[in-house]
């Protein structure tokens, strides 16, 4: 038997706050052979990134400390090695991908600096000679014309996109051990697959060892040797992939597998009349050269987009990253220039202006992809959801506007008594109740949903769908559903049209285009799922 590259052996964890020690992780014991993929598969909060993250000591001490245990790289320990030998491991032998590209990208410098600098710390490159790596790396990842993407900042890519360049950053070193959470979260379907197949023919290629974790029991299936299950910061199952997923023994890991998503879309009344009408909506976006900046072309990013949608009714937007979907909703909501069609209730909101939409906006309303961007950390849980009540609604007093905060938050499964608290202070799929909260408390009849369950755990994304169909069927809402996810659209949607590079590629009953698709891309985004 070969020494394991990587052992965690016996660890615990713990932070400490005003003098009370809480453990987060108990007596979590894992090995990582050279050249295997490990998959740490849990919900959220059961102490998956913690211990990631420890690996490379890249958690503030104090709080945190380790009260038992250690970890081992090559057999020497990375919980009592020093500064100056972990700086030689970070990066150039152990590399991690983290879970927000966001938050990880350097929002004041272009993609091709901050890819740079990683060649030149990690492995002394000029620039010249880094420029043709960081190119191969950013297509074989899936970036569609890199050599003219390379001045993009990360603003001006789309959430799949960053996700893309930070798996790019970690694997321009050539790691010994990559560590990947949640790569794949932000990525639509095909693009999925391209990443796992990259991952495995880099991990083949560099005898590569790969601990990925996820909460997405299909990527499981797909890529790992071996799997290991937390909850509540203990490690409760480990086995073959296979093994494990055909037969699992802990109830816990056996209520993951049953988690997919699943059911049907809420009843529709057949006599409704449609509440949103789009004809021909494009979007094109201007190119401006020059000293004074003049537009001298424009880059259509959104072509001739028609559909209607009634009370009640589930429009889903699926496809690539880049293919428009969030443009769509945008446009939708006014947000950004459009030409075409917008008739909500029989208004034309394409006609009107920032002013004279101000009084629909309580009516459509928005749910973004990531709560921890869209949520101000500054704010409390209260702050945050009475702040639609506040500009619409200016006449009600702080107590009416705290009882209608305590009535929204009850309907979407979060304790009133916790309305104090910051959104840190919350779990990822709380965090996501709270951003539907706040949509919610303006009794919109429209609500876009952008990837709203993409970052959760199965488990938690079932939660979310179920809190959806229950207050669409309650409240006649009438959703637009962005999102990679196929199996999340089907439980969802009533219809769906599938875009590609910003145009309609298949429109139609949602049943009718899973069941059986016209087109190829559709079968191919299908044959991904």
């Amino acid at each position: 038997m070969t020494q394991p590259l990587l052992s965690i052996d016996n660890l615990s964890i713990a932070f400490s706050k005003q003098g009370e020690t809480r453990t987060v992780v108990n007596d979590l014991s894992l090995q990582i052979q050279p050249g295997a993929t490990l998959a740490l598969v849990g919900e959220s909060g059961s102490g998956k990134s913690v211990s990631a993250l420890s690996i490379l000591r890249l958690l503030p001490s104090p709080p945190v400390s380790y009260p038992q245990g250690d970890i081992l790289f090559h057999g020497r320990s990375l919980l009592h090695a020093d500064e100056h030998t972990l700086r030689g491991i970070r990066g150039n032998k152990i590399a991690m991908i983290f879970q927000e590209p966001m938050v990880s990208l350097n929002p004041l410098h272009s993609l091709e600096k901050q890819l740079y600098e990683v060649l030149s710390l990690h492995r002394g490159m000029r620039k010249e000679a880094a420029r043709g790596e960081i190119l191969d790396c950013l297509e074989r990842t899936g970036i569609r014309n890199a050599a003219k993407r390379l001045n993009d900042f990360p603003h001006q890519l789309s959430g799949g996109e960053r996700q893309r360049v930070m798996i790019a950053m970690a694997l321009l070193t050539r790691p010994e051990l990559l560590i990947a959470d949640e790569p794949t979260t932000a990525l639509d379907v095909t693009v999925q697959a391209q990443i796992l197949t990259l991952l495995r023919d880099l991990r083949d290629e560099l005898n590569m060892s790969l601990l990925f974790i996820t909460h997405n029991l299909s990527i499981v299936r797909k890529l790992a040797d071996s799997v290991a299950v937390m909850q509540n910061g203990r490690c409760i199952e480990q086995d073959t992939a296979s093994a494990l997923l055909s037969a699992p023994q802990h109830p816990y890991t056996q209520r993951l597998l049953d988690s997919e998503p699943s059911g049907d879309p809420v009843p529709l009344d057949a006599d409704s009349t449609p509440l949103l009408r789009v004809e021909d909506l494009s979007v094109s976006f201007p190119i401006r050269k020059g000293i004074l900046r003049r537009i001298v072309d424009r880059n259509p990013v959104l072509k001739n987009i028609r559909f209607s949608l009634r009370p009640g009714e589930s429009l889903g937007l699926v496809g690539e990253s880049g293919s428009g979907k969030s443009t769509t909703g945008l446009a939708l909501l006014r947000l950004i220039a459009s030409q075409g069609e917008i008739l909500f209730d029989d208004m034309p909101l394409h006609r009107w202006n920032r002013r004279q939409m101000l009084p629909v906006r309580p009516r459509m309303q928005v749910v973004f992809q990531d709560p921890n961007s869209s949520l101000n950390p500054r704010l409390s849980v209260l702050q945050i959801i009475e702040e639609g009540l506040r500009v619409h609604q200016p006449g009600l007093s702080a107590q009416q506007r705290e009882q209608e905060v305590m009535r929204v938050m009850t309907e979407v499964g979060l304790d009133p008594e916790t309305r104090h608290r910051y959104p840190a202070e919350y779990s990822g799929g709380q965090r996501q109740r709270i951003a539907i909260a706040r949509a919610l408390i303006l009794k919109p009849e429209l609500i876009i949903l952008d990837e709203p369950t993409s970052s959760l755990d199965r488990t938690v994304q079932a939660q979310i769908l179920a809190l959806l169909k229950g207050l669409q069927e309650k409240h006649r809402l009438a959703y637009i559903f962005i999102s990679h996810d196929l199996q999340v659209v089907r439980a969802l949607c009533h219809q769906v049209i599938v875009l590609r590079q910003g145009e309609v590629v298949e429109q139609g009953d949602c049943q009718r285009v899973f069941s059986a698709p016209t087109q190829r891309y559709t079968r191919q985004l299908l044959s991904s799922d």
